[in-house]
């Protein structure tokens, strides 16, 4: 009967070992202030984070959640993002840059395609949360280095066709991933 059980036992912790290495890997990476802003015109309503988590969740392991934004200061934008790291999100911030012409700088392109590049060889998902066209070659990049599944999140009709193009999946924001 010892021998029954411990072969049982051991049976178990096997298959425990198999599922947890086999889950698929996730890495997502959100433009802040794109999806901010083509959620706000398209619908006036703002992205619901918590809900999207909870989908990607149910997809497999979420081993890297960057959100990228910028550093404006403001006890809004603060609390957001105590709520994004509440959510699980790392969240990385340029300073606002308002240049002596009146115009403003704050992009996270370069970062962001940076991060993704280094994450995308250790996972088997990308999940980019934009609308921004110049993200279509890295997307491509990253499917055919590394054989990964990029998946786009975006509004579709603020959401670059190339963008769509390049992804594995394109993943429509709509009324249900909404507050």
């Amino acid at each position: 009967m010892a021998l029954l059980w411990r072969y049982y036992l051991n049976h178990i912790v096997k298959e425990l070992h198999l599922s947890k290495t086999t889950l698929n890997k996730i890495a997502i990476f959100v433009d802040v202030q794109n999806i901010y802003y083509t959620t706000r015109q398209a619908y006036k309503r703002q992205f619901n984070y918590r809900k999207f988590w909870q989908i990607i969740a149910e997809q497999g392991d979420i081993v890297i959640a960057n959100a990228y934004a910028i550093d404006k200061g403001d006890d809004q934008q603060i609390k957001f993002q105590d709520a994004l790291k509440h959510i699980g999100f790392d969240i990385k911030l340029k300073p606002y840059i308002q240049r002596s012409d009146g115009s403003a700088k704050g992009d996270w392109d370069v970062g962001i395609a940076i991060d993704v590049l280094e994450a995308a060889k250790d996972v088997d998902t990308v999940i980019l949360l934009s609308g921004d066209g110049d993200f279509d070659l890295l997307l491509t990049k990253i499917r055919q280095a590394y054989d990964v599944n990029a998946q786009v999140y975006g509004v579709p009709m603020l959401t670059a066709n190339s963008l769509v193009q390049a992804a594995t999946q394109f993943n429509a924001i709509e009324q249900s991933l909404l507050l």
